[in-house]
């Protein structure tokens, strides 16, 4: 049976909670837990059984956590469902703004604030420069999702923005296009973005323990063309409810102690594009894994400009300005396979191919919180 996050919270997972237990995070704890939990009988679910032969088999209920590997692929299919009916007839650009790595601790300690910040100040950045005449001159849209981790776990804030090529006139229904193969000058927006982000860091407490030094490098953003709505949607979409790391990398689990045991998972490298492996101890597994835990209610996907909520319908009087309506596309197939539980409709047995019914509940188990 392959390897599973699962297993390793499970095995280790209450050992690792005793030893941090005063500086582990609540959604942290949360986030393993429920790990450990899916899937199993602890959640609850059904037993079916084929009419045929009377094999039985246990359909366990997930746990719905945004940071579980087995609960994401089903949320990133019903997102792009949603996210055709915003699509524009345009090329679509992906904008990326990276923190420095001289805020990178300053950011794994205070997440939500500088995350926010991220956000707000990114967004503001490239909206004040998509808005002078010299580039597109109006409005723009922008769909950000933050993204924290490398291919080896390792702690890498960022956002990806997700642009059409062009924006809206100032009367509020004119689309001025922009160039095919260019959206903004990445220069000029990466010394708004650390301008932006130095200004609104000023407001807060955090702004004292930041290194004078980084205000006066240059900042990292990047700006890439990424075909039409349809090919970007299918760039973007494992971004969205993608996890640090899924089961299907994870390669091994050897024998020992939090300490000893080792972790070892593949990556494939930036640079050569080849599948490598790595191992690490499972605490450092363990902690490297959970730095990229969200804190509790924050949203990771944000939408700016005229795909905010509250001027969604300036975006659909574009669609018919362009005489647009994006009609159904098949099934995108996203990278491995989907984790998720089998339809419970028209659940077939595999011993005899005969159909199975339902025969019982299985209530869930009662806990403490922790």
């Amino acid at each position: 049976m392959a390897l599973e996050l699962a297993d390793i919270f499970q095995e280790f997972g209450a050992a690792y909670r005793q030893k941090h237990t005063r500086r582990i995070l609540p959604s942290h704890r949360q986030a393993m837990k429920a790990i450990e939990r899916c899937r199993t009988e602890a959640l609850g679910g059904q037993v079916y059984a084929c009419v045929a032969c009377g094999e039985k088999r246990y359909s366990y209920h997930s746990c719905r956590n945004r940071h579980c590997p087995k609960c994401q692929h089903k949320q990133t299919e019903e997102w792009l469902v949603l996210q055709r009916k915003l699509l524009l007839p345009v090329p679509y650009f992906l904008l990326t703004f990276t923190l420095p790595a001289e805020l990178r601790q300053i950011a794994r300690q205070n997440q939500k604030v500088i995350y926010n910040l991220l956000f707000r100040t990114s967004a503001k950045a490239t909206q004040s420069l998509a808005r002078d005449t010299r580039f597109i001159g109006g409005q723009i849209g922008l769909v950000g999702i933050l993204h924290t981790w490398t291919r080896k776990l390792a702690f890498h804030p960022h956002v990806h923005y997700l642009a059409p090529g062009g924006g809206l006139a100032p009367d509020g229904h004119t689309w001025l296009p922009a160039n095919k193969k260019f959206f903004l000058p990445v220069k000029a927006l990466s010394r708004s973005f650390r301008a932006a982000f130095q200004h609104a860091l000023q407001k807060t407490e955090l702004y004292s323990l930041i290194p004078s030094s980084i205000w006066y490098k240059e900042w990292v953003v990047n700006c890439k063309v990424v075909g039409d709505g349809q090919a970007a949607l299918k760039y973007l979409a494992p971004y969205i409810h993608r996890v640090a790391i899924s089961n299907r990398r994870l390669l091994s689990l050897s024998a020992g102690s939090l300490e000893s045991a080792q972790v070892t998972f593949s990556f494939r490298s930036a640079k050569t594009r080849k599948t490598k492996r790595s191992s690490l101890s499972v605490e450092k597994f363990i902690r490297s894994f959970l730095q990229h835990v969200l804190p509790r209610g924050f949203v990771k996907v944000r939408y700016y400009g005229f795909f905010g909520a509250r001027v969604r319908s300036r975006l659909i009087l574009l669609q018919q300005t362009m005489d647009t309506s994006p009609s159904p596309q098949p099934q995108d197939k996203l990278d491995g396979k989907p984790e998720e539980a089998e339809d419970e409709q028209g659940m077939i047995c595999t011993e005899c191919g005969h159909s199975m019914t339902f025969q019982r509940t299985i209530h869930p188990l009662k806990c403490r919180s922790p």
